[in-house]
């Protein structure tokens, strides 16, 4: 229901992409229309780094941005290794030494690993 849905203030929501009212949009979801690239043709490689103050952060770059949901992996590698972790410069950064169990948690998906 809308705040103001059955007043004379409503105004129904449009979409973005054909400016057609939602009920009568035919446009498909956007999540639907990105095309992923399978997890076997990709190559993760996976390494540590060292931050201010001596952090250990693991990094894992090589993959693509436009044909990964890197927001669902990253929420699925934070829970294998239960540590925080961030998107930054089209890479994953989880906090502390976790190569091995990246390392295994990729190639469980279906990615080619190189771990530095």
């Amino acid at each position: 229901m809308r705040l103001f849905e059955g007043t004379e203030f409503d105004i129904p929501p449009k979409c973005d992409r054909c400016g057609l009212l939602e009920s009568d949009c035919e446009c498909l979801p956007e999540e639907v229309t990105k095309e992923l690239l399978p997890p076997e043709k990709q190559t993760a490689s996976v390494r540590t780094e060292k931050r201010k103050k001596g952090k250990i952060v693991t990094v894992i770059s090589g993959l693509c941005v436009d044909g990964n949901d890197l927001p669902a992996l990253l929420k699925d590698m934070k829970n294998r290794c239960g540590a925080g972790g961030a998107i930054k410069n089209d890479a994953i950064e989880i906090q502390g030494e976790h190569v091995e169990r990246l390392c295994d948690a990729l190639k469980d998906i279906g990615y080619k690993v190189k771990s530095t």
